[in-house]
């Protein structure tokens, strides 16, 4: 069974637009140990919601695992992960925190209750209604 996720990335360190240019990318740079768990946990074919962070502060589109976890090669010590992901599509309405936060039904949403982390999980219950509120 397929799970989801939403990652996040800064999007003038890496945007959707980066990530739809290249197409398969190694989700670097996650040093947080619960935002770590989270992409061990990932396999492949999972889908994800990629979210801008800081600025726009939306989903604006969707990735999928394309490679499990390994060791991230941008630290050297062993003890962070990546895992590469393939963009698949931009959303037809980008989907807002605002929204999300106005939306009741999101409100256990681990983006909500968690959002610091850059790696989290959506219940597929969530994941029907940011697809709907994203014109999917």
């Amino acid at each position: 069974m397929t799970a989801h996720w939403l990652v996040k990335s800064e999007p003038d360190a890496f945007s959707w637009e980066q990530q739809m240019a290249v197409g398969v990318e190694p989700w670097t740079g996650v040093r947080n140990a619960q935002a770590a768990k989270n992409l061990r946990a990932m396999r492949l074919g999972d889908l994800a919601f990629f979210y801008h962070s800081n600025e726009g502060r939306e989903i604006v589109g969707i990735v999928e695992v394309a490679r499990e976890a390994y060791p991230d090669p941008t630290e050297e010590t062993g003890r962070w992960a990546c895992v590469d992901m393939r963009a698949l599509r931009p959303v037809p309405r980008p989907v807002t925190l605002a929204a999300m936060k106005a939306e009741p039904r999101l409100q256990d949403l681990a983006l909500i209750r968690q959002s610091r982390l850059s790696v989290v999980p959506v219940s597929p219950e969530h994941w029907a209604i940011l697809s709907e509120m994203a014109g999917l």
